[in-house]
């Protein structure tokens, strides 16, 4: 015995096979008696050795580690340091004056919100991640009845389990631990595990060992952690708790797939643009401070040598500020924001189509989907149980009566019998409902989400079958499920024949009011003939089950099976000899025949055959077209599930996802076979659809995994306990908001209201047109900061005042610019979205002609704004439009880019001119002209800034169309944006308030005329390049086809 132990604790962490040995080995294995179980002390050793039943608490990341997470990003970091370094300058520049400290402060705080906010969000996301793990323990039991010292103990906490417990299991029990069952109690137990393992109906469990090698599906003597007893009472031996569980195991596969959580395609796309932004931005800053060093730093040359150096401090800050405005402008800080809005608006439009988002960027990688990775049950089937099929018996015994059965749901109003004879049923057919209505312990009742079975799925399916047939005539129906109650009102049962795999069947004892007894049976065709001796035809008389007879019958089963049908018989024994007079007495004779299971093959005999039915998980109605709708999008769809091959492979061809005749022998494999192939990547490059069956929860993380490995962009569908990894892995994660456990929804990205596939198919186009629109406001951003960076960049090069300051470029990129970067998202879908194929993962956001058009309306940017600065300086009108209104001094083009050597100037002196209601004068510092004088002309070329992205935004309506063809009205919610943005430009130059803290005064009429005149050149400059670009599209599609013919 003490060598025995010593073996126990060697092995603490290898789950024994127990599916594979006999009870009584078992039984030795843990060191234990059923009748007798562990004593106290042996409990308290292997809770030592094997640590509670309840799963590992994976630390997660502290919040500090998730808040320096969110500055690990490329655009941050350079948001952060133009942040610091202009906290820094304004701290130096704090002694001029409080009111120039308070405008200089502005920009850096703003910043700094901007990063606080965004972190702020990243840290929510992220730390929603593991919720999927919290949701599994609401899976787990929470008590167990368990036998120890001898004594049987109901209130035991499952976490207190250890292997070798011998716990009772009965109708309604959460199972708390992977057990062994060692007896039935009665004579069948069942088992809810499709969450678990994928089954689409409750498992039958037994004592009979089973093979070594078999799958999860395959362990019929085990029961697993977190199902449910649905029918039965047993005693069972827990072979596995906490992490050594089957659903232990999905928690680590869970942990472990949150730990491989990628970027999207679009957050790889904006980190790449933010890396080489950076380098851009270094380069330009270096060749501004080159361009400008003559201002700040001077030297003579002496013997051919530099020296004398000398070094303007103030004028080296001056210029450093520049290369700050330079970073703030090439920046596009309102870029997270307006894609944020932008995802949470598609999130809106995906709940109107029942898609729900959990996460938004979830919402752009729908649109780069290429695989759909399908469950089968309650995705692509109802998870309803219905009878397609009733075969009845004709006028001769070798002659059947098919009808075909519509309806999918639990609802008896969803379709008919077809051909039925309403109201006139035969004998025959009475028959049948009647069996189908009393050997029965389902049924059905209406919930808010419709009708629902109560009790086994496949008798309640029965159940709607009774309320279709309907009853003969004489007979009413009380309510919606009155055809049941009927039969039921005119035969009671006073016994039940429990089903067990034996016998294949399951059969009761009823009795009519006038005392005549019947046996009525349902079960497995085969067995049923086996031990019928009659037929009932149609009229009702019955006639010797000759071999022609059987012959037809079984005929017609395997053509039923071959498409997927699970065939229930039907057949009856009238007044059964030991039950002649029984009333359900337990001191009647024929009671003791009710108590021991191994005498009901022998009561179930000389039956007489009355038909039989065929049902099966039915395809929803929309699913074969979203498949077809997958194929023109160019998606491959596959299906994993963990049902058997031959019921998965008869629904992929009814659902079209292979051929009625298509050859599917390389297509259609298990997960067992799948993980052994040799070229696992090589069998998912198929072309067509692929099914995957018997898959268990590693099969389908493995699919996964190799799906992504090859280049895929993987949408997973499921709703189990042993989806959530595969969902937690994929690029997508798709969980069934009404058949999901809550396990699967908080590992998913998405949650499908409906559970319907054919959403999934909808939320994708949704997710594409969201992308291209993405795409508009991302390049419109881009474009305008390239303008702004020009703006700069010419001003440091012709050495001019600077035109802008950083705290204006910031209000642009975050404020104007946003509200239309918004409205792009509205922008109408393509109508022939889901006709293109999907966009490749490593598709640019900015090709080499989309960057040469903006680069060509950004310089235009830079040289209008630059340009209305200098006119207002050297011109007293423009293009007729009179600019002396204010009684500003003109200057010359050379004095304007020397204004640094103004004090060297000899009696060089300005006027006053008003802005507004102030009058600026310059009298005791005329140089100052160029400094606070510059404010107008600062205020134009901020209004140009403004006018000339407004009308830029319309440019991207469409990256090729011209506007005389997709005018802007196609986008009402833009113009209200550009509206809403110049609304927001007059405020700042209008409130007094605002206008001092953005270095901003009114405009006249006249200046904003020439503004808009200034502003408006870009549309048609932008119209030309989308000509050349249709007209290069159109050679390269004639040419592609050219190439096409040829080959």
């Amino acid at each position: 015995m003490k060598d025995s132990k010593s073996n126990l604790s060697s092995n603490e962490h290898i789950v024994y096979a127990s599916w594979a040995k006999g009870v009584v080995e078992c039984e030795e294995k843990y060191q234990v008696k059923r009748e007798y179980g562990l004593s106290d002390d042996e409990v308290a050793k292997r809770l030592k050795i094997y640590g509670k039943n309840e799963f590992e608490k994976h630390e997660g990341q502290s919040i500090l580690r998730l808040v320096l997470d969110q500055f690990n990003d490329t655009l941050v970091k350079i948001l952060l340091a133009a942040a610091v370094i202009s906290f820094v300058l304004a701290w130096y520049d704090g002694d001029e004056g409080e009111e120039m400290e308070v405008t200089a402060f502005i920009e850096p705080l703003v910043i700094f919100l901007i990063l606080i906010v965004n972190a702020m969000v990243g840290v929510w996301q992220e730390s929603s991640a593991e919720k999927a793990l919290e949701a599994l323990k609401d899976i787990q039991s929470e008590q167990a009845t368990v036998i120890r010292n001898g004594k049987k103990a109901s209130i035991v906490p499952a976490k207190e389990l250890v292997p070798g417990d011998i716990v009772e299991l009965r109708v309604g029990d959460k199972i708390p631990a992977d057990m062994r069952v060692l007896q039935l109690v009665s004579s069948t137990l069942r088992v809810e595990q499709g969450s678990l393992t994928g089954e689409s109906e409750a498992v039958s469990k037994s004592t009979k060992s089973v093979a070594f090698d078999c799958d999860i599906q395959g362990k019929k003597c085990i029961v697993f952690s977190g199902t449910t007893v649905v029918n039965g009472n047993c005693v069972c031996l827990v072979t596995a708790t906490g992490m050594d569980t089957e659903i232990g195991k999905v928690h680590s596969q869970i942990h472990d797939a949150s730990q491989y959580e990628e970027d999207t395609p679009l957050k790889k796309k904006l980190n790449e643009f933010g890396e080489v932004l950076t380098m851009l931005i270094g380069c330009i800053c270096v060749l501004v401070w080159l361009i400008n060093l003559k201002y700040f730093l001077d030297w003579e040359y002496v013997d051919g040598w530099p020296k004398n150096y000398k070094f303007s401090f103030e004028k080296c800050t001056y210029y450093f500020k520049i290369a700050v405005a330079l970073a703030v402008a090439a920046i596009p800080e309102g870029l997270p924001a307006v894609i944020t809005t932008c995802l949470a608006l598609g999130t809106r439009k995906m709940a109107q189509k029942n898609a729900l988002v959990r996460k938004l960027p979830s919402v752009e990688t729908l649109g780069c989907t290429t695989v759909i990775c399908s469950d089968k049950t309650g995705t692509l089937t109802t998870n309803n149980m219905a009878v397609t099929k009733l075969v009845a018996m004709g006028q001769k015994s070798s002659v059947l009566r098919p009808f075909i059965v519509e309806g999918t749901s639990y609802d008896p109003s969803d379709g008919k019998i077809q051909h039925w004879p309403a109201g006139k049923m035969d004998v025959n057919l009475q028959t049948i409902a009647k069996i189908a209505s009393l050997a029965n312990d389902a049924g059905i009742e209406q919930s808010e989400k419709g009708y629902v079975a109560i009790g086994m799925p496949t008798e309640a399916a029965l159940k709607v079958l009774v309320e279709k047939m309907g009853l003969p005539a004489g007979m009413n129906p009380g309510s919606s499920t009155g055809c049941s109650e009927a039969w039921n009102k005119l035969e009671g049962r006073i016994a039940t024949l429990e089903f067990d795999r034996d016998r294949k069947s399951m059969s009761v004892l009823v009795s009519s009011d006038s005392g005549k007894k019947s046996l009525l049976v349902k079960g497995a065709v085969e067995n049923l003939l086996e031990r019928s001796s009659f037929i009932q035809l149609l009229d009702g008389s019955t006639v010797a089950l000759d071999q022609k007879a059987k012959e037809v019958i079984l005929e017609n089963l395997n053509a039923m099976s071959k498409g997927a049908l699970r065939v229930l018989g039907f057949a009856y024994k009238e007044e059964p000899e030991q039950f002649k007079t029984y009333n359900g007495n337990e001191y009647h004779p024929a009671h003791s025949l009710l108590l021991d299971p191994a005498n009901y093959s022998s009561i179930e005999s000389n039956m007489v055959f009355a038909g039989m039915v065929g049902l099966h998980d039915p395809p929803r109605k929309e699913v074969r077209q979203a498949i077809e709708d997958c194929r023109a999008a160019g998606i491959q769809v596959m299906v994993i599930t963990g049902d058997n091959k031959n019921t998965a492979e008869a629904i992929c061809r009814e659902i079209g996802v292979f051929g009625t005749t298509e050859d599917i022998r390389s297509k259609s494999i298990t997960g067992k076979d799948f993980m052994e192939h040799n070229d696992p990547k090589g069998h998912l490059t198929q072309k067509g659809g692929l099914l995957f069956s018997r898959a268990e929860p590693r099969h389908k993380q493995e699919i996964v995994r190799l799906l992504k490995d090859i280049g895929e962009v993987v949408a997973m569908t499921g709703d189990g306990v042993n989806d959530a990894p595969a969902l937690k892995l994929a690029d997508i994660g798709i969980a069934m908001g009404i058949a999901g456990t809550e396990v699967a929804k908080q590992a998913s990205d998405m949650v499908l209201a409906d559970d319907n596939f054919s959403t999934i198919v909808a939320a994708v186009g949704e997710g594409r047109s969201i992308y291209n629109n993405m795409k508009a406001f991302i390049r419109y951003m881009i474009s305008s900061n390239i303008g702004e960076v020009a703006c700069i960049f010419l001003t440091a090069a012709m050495g001019i005042p600077e035109g802008l300051i950083p705290v204006q470029l910031l209000w642009v990129n975050l404020v104007t610019d946003g509200p239309p970067a918004t409205a792009l998202g509205f922008n109408p879908p393509d109508k022939y979205i889901m006709k293109k194929p999907p966009r490749r993962s490593d598709d640019s956001l900015i090709n080499a002609w989309i960057l040469f058009r903006y680069l060509v309306i950004g310089t235009y940017v830079g040289i209008a704004t630059v340009g209305i600065f200098i006119i207002w300086f050297t011109r007293d009108s423009f293009c007729g439009i009179d600019l002396s209104g204010d009684g500003h001094s003109l200057v010359t083009y050379y004095q304007l880019s020397h204004w640094d050597e103004c004090r060297s100037w000899k009696s060089f002196s300005v006027s006053p001119f008003t802005a507004g209601t102030h009058v600026y004068k310059f009298d005791s510092d005329p140089c100052d002209y160029f400094r606070g004088g510059k404010i107008k002309a600062m205020t134009l070329s901020l209004s140009v800034l403004v006018a000339i992205e407004m009308f830029n935004s319309l440019n991207a309506l469409s990256e090729d169309e011209s506007l005389l063809t997709m005018p802007p009205w196609v986008n009402p919610w833009l113009l209200v944006a550009m509206s809403v943005s110049f609304g927001l430009h007059f405020l700042i130059l209008y409130v007094p308030f605002l206008a001092k803290i953005f270095g901003v005064v009114p405009l006249s009429m006249n200046e904003w005329l020439l503004v808009l005149a200034v502003a408006f050149p870009v549309i048609l400059i932008d119209e030309i390049l989308k000509f050349v670009g249709r007209r290069n599209n159109a050679a390269r599609s004639v040419s592609r086809s050219s190439k096409y013919k040829s080959e």
